[in-house]
């Protein structure tokens, strides 16, 4: 992790505790939160974020599907691609998350950074249908961060994709679902473990969320 999660007075070890628990009811097979947290934050250099600005967004990267994990639901876990109900029904886990985060007492900007990791550029995401600019910079580069490490992760009801496949439907996908700059920051990184995807030598496969 970068000093920036470890040298503020604040920072609450329980946090990784509770993203440690998130993956494991996730059912992914690596630290999802803090791979996430590690990516974004890179990525948020790169637009010369302040130092309390990435803390908040490294917080939200920790616990942005504690939501998630308070709606419990079976299918979340599932070996099998949701129903167009479950589909609904998940969606609510951001507001759920928002409010998760608050009883945790992550800062204001954390919790609106778990509220809106699930916007779209475009304006089709949820919970609020934001759009563009509408969409705080940093939600921007939590969803780009967020989806790569969920494609390049296996879990119970897909393997993981490489690298390569990942970044090709970043780029797809940029200037409909993902903000078109925090696309290129993020291919502009280099040298960090985390962008290491945990394919394993499979056949490409059809990606979906």
């Amino acid at each position: 992790m970068d000093s920036i999660f470890v040298a503020e007075a604040e920072f609450d070890s329980r946090l990784l505790e509770i993203s440690a628990r998130m993956d494991r009811f996730e059912g992914y097979a690596h630290p999802h939160g803090e791979r996430v947290a590690a990516i974004a934050d890179a990525i948020a250099r790169q637009f010369n974020f302040a130092s309390h600005d990435r803390f908040a967004l490294g917080q939200a990267a920790l616990a942005h599907d504690i939501g998630e994990a308070v709606m419990n639901r079976e299918y979340i876990s599932a070996a099998r691609a949701l129903r167009e109900d479950e589909r609904v029904d998940l969606q609510r886990h951001t507001v759920i998350g928002e409010q998760e985060a608050a009883k945790h007492n992550l800062s204001r900007a954390a919790q609106l950074l778990v509220r809106w990791h699930h916007e779209w550029w475009n304006g089709a995401g949820y919970p609020d249908a934001l759009s563009g600019e509408q969409i705080p910079l940093a939600a921007r580069i939590l969803r780009v961060a967020d989806t790569f490490c969920a494609l390049t992760d296996a879990r119970p009801h897909r393997a993981a994709i490489s690298s390569a496949e990942a970044k090709k439907y970043l780029i797809e996908w940029a200037g409909i679902e993902f903000d078109p700059r925090a696309v290129k920051a993020f291919l502009l990184l280099e040298n960090l473990k985390e962008l290491e995807s945990f394919h394993a030598n499979r056949e490409p496969q059809t990606v979906s969320e």
